[in-house]
């Protein structure tokens, strides 16, 4: 198995128990997670040797994020502490024709106000296979867009892989802004992950008749723009997760990739919904460990799409699934029965 690195913020979840709204709790639900922390515990999951670069404050709230990675096998060795604060986000579960609701107080988070000095990226890319980031760091702050570029430089730099899930987040900035950054960072990219949608605000390409929102797809809009996209930055691969909202409860989820010359749709899967979030996470890191296994990019797309199908079922933003089962239902069982 290879070691893999990802960088990112950890944030402190607090979601109301079941399907309750906000303005109905009295308490909340504590997890942890975080685009690339979400990823680097599949793939601890999953058997690599995952790093997580992030910094958090020297606190018990800060531990307490700490030993939610190494609880699943994710090696903490590069989260630097200082700062004085986790970033927070509190989830409210939508069910049917409502939607979930997040809200951000992630202000001021210490990974947010940490700069290129807090950590020592030739040490951390020493001996990697891969590195992966999202679109939801470098919006965080201007000294947080400096230091992906800078692990993105070292990455390169030691010959690692470099993925991005491009996950454009309007509370956090602008498509301009977005545009500035992200287009940049393109250049480092070997595999960018991303919809429709995420391509058009993050990197300003023109969408197609796509709509993320009204539970139909066009693939071809997603294959014009994935064409554009290797043509702009030489990608190796352009990856996506399709999503078809049918409602909060019921999604068809499947997938697409583009390598230059062949454009492969996946299986589609019909997802009753537990918690959706950290389900492009979880696709995100099937599809890499399918890569970094050696798959063909069509096989690692379907085992990131059956691992993400997977972890609609699971509430939490950690996608706890293993290898076999993930490979089951990849092989067609997808009738849920009791195993004993």
């Amino acid at each position: 198995m290879a070691k893999v690195v990802t960088l990112g913020e950890i944030m402190l979840r607090l979601s109301t128990p079941g399907y309750r709204r906000f303005v109905q709790s009295d308490s909340f639900d504590v997890n942890y997670g975080g685009g690339e922390a979400n990823v680097a515990v599949s793939l601890a999951n999953y058997g690599h040797e995952a790093y997580f670069v992030s910094k958090l404050p020297n606190n018990p709230i800060g531990q307490s994020a700490v030993n939610s990675l190494r609880k699943y096998g994710v090696h903490t060795d590069y989260i630097t502490r200082g700062g004085d604060r986790v970033g927070i986000y509190y989830l409210e579960t939508g069910a049917s024709m409502r939607p979930s609701k997040v809200v951000y107080d992630r202000a001021h988070s210490s990974i947010s106000e940490a700069t290129i000095k807090d950590f020592d990226f030739d040490k951390i890319f020493k001996d990697a296979k891969w590195f992966h980031f999202s679109g939801i760091t470098p919006a965080l702050s201007k000294e947080a867009a400096d230091l992906t570029e800078a692990a993105c430089k070292a990455a390169k730099a030691n010959g690692v892989t470099v993925s991005v899930d491009l996950n454009y987040r309007k509370n956090l900035w602008t498509p301009e802004e977005a545009q500035k950054v992200m287009t940049n960072l393109m250049q480092y990219v070997d595999v960018c992950i991303g919809n429709e949608e995420d391509a058009h605000l993050t990197l300003g390409f023109k969408p197609g008749d796509t709509d993320v929102t009204t539970g139909e797809l066009e693939l071809e809009g997603y294959k014009n723009i994935f064409k554009q996209m290797i043509e702009k930055f030489n990608f190796k691969y352009v990856i996506s997760s399709l999503r078809e909202s049918y409602s909060a409860s019921d999604n068809g989820w499947s997938a697409c990739a583009y390598d230059g010359n062949e454009f492969y749709v996946s299986r589609k899967y019909e997802v009753r919904i537990v918690d959706r979030v950290g389900g492009g996470d979880s696709f995100a890191s099937g599809t890499i460990h399918g890569l970094l296994e050696g798959k063909n990019f069509k096989d690692a797309l379907e085992f990131g799409v059956a691992a993400s199908a997977l972890k609609h079922t699971i509430n939490g933003d950690f996608n706890l699934v293993t290898i076999e089962e993930v490979e089951n239902l990849v092989g067609g069982d997808a009738s849920g029965r009791v195993q004993r």
